[in-house]
């Protein structure tokens, strides 16, 4: 076990980082156009996450180091005055003033009792409004009761998670918050890195729930295949896992970086641009743009503003034709974002005809940036952007076509 001097803060498990969780845990500094104050604790010299954390690094920003070695400062001396002037290394927790992220280098273990002993400790040092990172073996059973009680700990204080498969062996990564965070904050972060997406080439990722879905039909094909070695039916599943993967297909798009832009939160053709009251959200008249996605289209859900979940919840309903009136009672999920311009917009997620499961991956207290991944919706669907009718003004017509995270679809007067 590494274990911080003069610090009972643990145990720290000793457990490989590779490149992918290094990134993930340090994603919240990659993705913040600062200034931010972070503090990065038991990172030894060798550490990824220290590495990640220095690249992450820029002007106006503070690090504290809590080192689990002697050879960190030795190390940060020997770099440039941009990294020294920055970067503070120290040898106990108490030494690390308050700051807005919160890094944990090595993966919790031990027991639930001392899990949460040490994220109370760490909590101590989190600014008001910032963020906790820590991270957990995701195999049961290796962490002993860790795991279970940042899981308990996570369905509180989490504002979201990241399941790194590629790391041995797995991690999850849990984002805590213990004060409200300022949706002011939103308006300088960066869309956030997903580990779970599987990169195939260039900009071109595949989202975790097409890898499983490929691989249950692949598992289907061999199955059919081992009981029915005479038969060709296995064939049936094995041409399906790729266009079932190529569905869950989820591409990086350029972001615009009009402040006054809102973009659109999927692919698909615009269905109306109407006028309504809706009093779920507030009492005023909102500007609702609906658009309908085929089979055919990018099912990633982003957010058409930078802002911060304030709310979320999902309405019964049926499964009609999402191209129809009668899709307006369709079962639907209601993410509610506050904007740094205090502005209130609501994103629907519905299903349609052939979809039948709603994904929604940010939490209450999440704060998530123009574009940025939230969800998706299986197989055919529609999603609907309400934004203040007396605040923005549509620029897009029923009939256009649009990409979600890159097509402005409004901007705010």
């Amino acid at each position: 076990m590494s274990q911080l001097s003069n610090t009972p803060l643990g145990p720290l498990g000793q457990i490989s980082i590779g490149d992918r969780a290094a990134r993930a845990l340090t994603a919240e500094l990659a993705r913040h156009a600062g200034p931010k104050s972070a503090v990065l604790v038991g990172a030894g010299a060798d550490s990824l996450v220290l590495t990640e954390a220095l690249d992450a690094m820029m002007p106006g920003d503070r690090l504290t180091v809590v080192a689990a070695d002697n050879a960190v400062a030795t190390q940060v001396a020997t770099m440039g005055s941009f990294i020294r002037e920055r970067v503070k290394v120290v040898t106990d927790l108490s030494e690390a003033e308050p700051a807005e992220i919160v890094i944990v280098a090595e993966p919790v273990v031990g027991s639930g009792e001392e899990a949460r002993g040490t994220v109370d400790q760490l909590s101590k040092v989190v600014a008001e409004g910032g963020l906790l990172v820590i991270a957990a073996v995701a195999l049961p059973g290796l962490a002993r009761g860790a795991t279970d009680e940042l899981d308990r700990i996570a369905a509180r204080q989490g504002v979201g998670s990241d399941l790194v498969l590629r790391n041995t062996p797995p991690l999850r990564i849990h984002r805590l918050r213990f004060s409200e965070a300022d949706p002011a904050t939103a308006a300088k972060l960066s869309p956030a890195f997903r580990p779970s997406s599987v990169p195939l080439f260039g900009t071109m990722n595949i989202d975790s729930n097409g890898v499983a879905a490929a691989g249950i039909t692949l598992g289907a094909a061999a199955l059919l295949k081992l009981v029915r070695p005479r038969s060709r039916a296995w064939l049936v599943p094995a041409l399906l896992a790729a266009p079932v993967a190529a569905f869950f297909r989820d591409p990086e798009r350029e972001i615009p970086a009009d402040p006054s832009a809102v973009v659109a939160a999927s692919d698909g053709k615009v269905l109306s641009v109407e006028r309504l009251h809706d009093e779920r959200f507030a009492d005023e008249e909102f500007l609702r743009i609906a658009v309908f996605l085929s089979v055919l289209d990018v099912h990633v859900n982003r957010s058409p503003v930078a802002g911060k979940v304030v709310d979320y919840f999902v309405e019964d309903g049926g499964y009609a034709n999402a191209m129809t009136a009668a899709a307006e009672h369709n079962v639907a999920a209601y993410t509610v974002l506050d904007t740094p311009e205090n502005h209130r917009v609501v994103v629907a997620q519905r299903t349609g005809l052939i979809a039948r499961r709603i994904v929604q991956r940010a939490p209450i207290g999440a704060l998530l940036a123009k574009g940025e991944r939230f969800g998706l919706i299986r197989f055919g669907s529609r999603t609907d952007v309400y934004l203040p009718a007396d605040r923005a003004e549509a620029t897009v017509a029923p009939g256009d076509k649009v990409v979600g995270g890159s097509t402005v679809i409004a901007r705010w007067i």
